[in-house]
């Protein structure tokens, strides 16, 4: 098992922001909207630097994706920050009429994914997101997993014509990937090359599937990890070759099993490549309040949860 190892916790929603004053300095015609959220958006750099640029719209998300696509449309690279329950499900509309189905340039922006924006609770976690994003036509979804492959996916979509959905957390995680990453949307980032069996993660379950195969190593069970850091496009070949070789597959995300990342493998590999496959995921259910750490161990979200389910697809090979 390759080592990994880290010097700091970070959240991933400061990647953003610092992606996103960078984005500004490299092209004038990047603009950002907030929804009322500038601090847990980290967009205060942005808004130092450009006022003019800057767009604090209140608690009215549904006419921020209206202004967005309309700046769009005028030639700006609009950039909205909210957390992710109000940048889709509150604006699904919005987002399917006026962006996703006249490909309009706007890249969603959403921090507080999942449950590990902990003490909020139900009302303000999603779980459903990506499924919602990932389901409407000419729409990327990118769920990175740190801090510095946060920042580079921000600077990624700005130079990316179309629509993007990119999604990060509340919560401080290990900063392990290169500061200087070149970041490519739709190619998956192998980790940990294996033979015994494929874990495929995404956000914050990626660092949960490297200590996963810690553990698992230690068993003498050899984990290909692979970080899916977009969901879509979704890298295919890299699905299909790494299973191949392992004959089974685990998927691990902080999102419900339905309509999710392991949803996506699984329909590559009924399609493809049968294969024997577990999804670490939340079951059909809502989130609560609680501390990351607290959720995380509840819902089956954590690396135990990964290591058990490799056991159990394994022993159905």
């Amino acid at each position: 098992m390759k080592t990994y190892t880290y010097t700091e916790l970070k959240d991933t929603r400061s990647g953003f922001g610092e992606g996103l004053a960078e984005a500004g300095k490299r092209n004038k015609e990047v603009v950002a909207l907030c929804a009322d959220l500038i601090g847990s958006l980290k967009m205060e750099a942005f808004k130092k630097d450009f006022p003019d640029r800057f767009f604090q719209v209140g608690i009215a998300e549904a006419n921020m994706m209206g202004m967005a696509a309309g700046m769009a449309t005028a030639g700006k690279i609009p950039f909205t920050g909210t957390f992710a329950n109000f940048s889709t499900a509150r604006v699904l509309d919005q987002i399917r009429q006026s962006i996703a189905y006249s490909n309009k340039n706007v890249k969603i922006c959403a921090s507080h994914a999942g449950l590990t924006l902990g003490e909020d609770g139900a009302t303000h976690q999603t779980m459903e997101d990506i499924s919602m994003m990932k389901n409407l036509p000419n729409m990327v979804v990118i769920n990175p997993c740190d801090f510095n492959q946060t920042k580079a996916a921000t600077l990624a979509i700005l130079d990316y014509q179309g629509p993007v959905y990119l999604r990060f957390g509340r919560p401080k995680v290990p900063v392990f990937t290169p500061e200087n990453q070149t970041f490519e949307i739709g190619k998956a980032v192998l980790l940990n090359e294996g033979q015994d069996v494929s874990i495929f993660a995404t956000g914050h379950l990626v660092w949960k599937a490297i200590e996963a195969g810690v553990i698992l190593a230690q068993q003498g069970i050899d984990a290909e990890i692979i970080n899916i850091h977009t969901i879509k496009p979704l890298d295919k070949e890299a699905v299909l070759s790494s299973v191949a070789k392992t004959k089974c597959v685990v998927t691990a995300e902080e999102h419900l099993r339905n309509g999710g990342l392991g949803d996506s493998i699984a329909q590559i590999l009924g399609l493809n490549y049968p294969a024997p496959m577990e999804m670490v995921a939340v079951d059909d259910r809502f989130g609560e309040s609680g501390t990351p750490e607290e959720l995380l161990s509840k819902y089956g979200l954590d690396t135990q949860d990964i290591v058990e389910a490799v056991l159990r697809v394994i022993k159905r090979k």
